[in-house]
């Protein structure tokens, strides 16, 4: 850890935001973690369940999602299993705003890592500028002083230590966002298809009543 501070300060004052930024990388890396956990945990189960039992009793089968409504998943299809004997094409509406709701929560993050991703390089870039200035500063060439070699390479260290470190927390949060990106896609893709089915079966339902009254 002392190996780590040490080299924080050896790159100068661009390294204090770079940490900053690490930190809230791996602070929004840790909770998408447990968040997308949570999610994907039984997540195909219990729609499947829910779809299953609605094709019988869309009671039962909205008391099933109302039993597991800590997922999304769950929350998605309660929204058109809760209302009462709405129109198919009500039932779709209640779907679809449910849904952007849910995926407003699985976005959740993203401005914070692609403002890192912008941020990082250019502090990286800050610190080679500066740790450059301060290399010329030391040359002191001409001046009869002789060349200060100590100086002049706590310079360059300072410049290659910020780009180093702009790189890799760029990179880290890169990583970090396109895995958030690929399950938000494959979340979008599942809700869709859990909620043509549902609505499919409920349609079955609902001209099935109109023919029986």
């Amino acid at each position: 850890m002392s190996t780590l501070f040490d080299l924080i300060a050896k790159g100068g004052p661009v390294m204090i935001p770079m940490a900053g930024l690490s930190v809230l990388t791996i602070a929004c890396a840790l909770e998408r973690s447990c968040f997308w956990l949570q999610v994907l945990r039984g997540e195909d189960r219990l729609a499947h369940r829910i779809l299953e039992t609605a094709r019988f009793d869309l009671t039962e089968a909205r008391q099933i999602a109302e039993s597991g409504s800590n997922l999304p998943i769950a929350r998605f299809m309660l929204a058109g299993l809760r209302l009462h004997e709405p129109s198919p094409e009500t039932m779709r509406l209640a779907l679809e705003a449910a849904g952007d709701r849910e995926f407003v929560q699985m976005r959740k993050g993203d401005k914070l890592l692609e403002t890192v991703i912008a941020m990082a390089p250019l502090l990286g870039l800050l610190g080679t500028v500066t740790g450059l200035i301060i290399t010329f500063f030391n040359l002191r060439i001409g001046s009869g002083a002789g060349f200060d070699t100590s100086q002049a390479a706590l310079g360059i260290a300072e410049a290659l230590i910020t780009t180093a470190g702009g790189m890799i927390v760029a990179i880290v949060a890169l990583a970090i966002f396109r895995m958030c990106v690929a399950l938000q896609a494959k979340q979008v893709d599942y809700f869709a298809d859990m909620g043509s089915e549902l609505e499919l079966i409920y349609r079955q339902w609902y001209e099935g009543k109109r023919d029986r009254d």
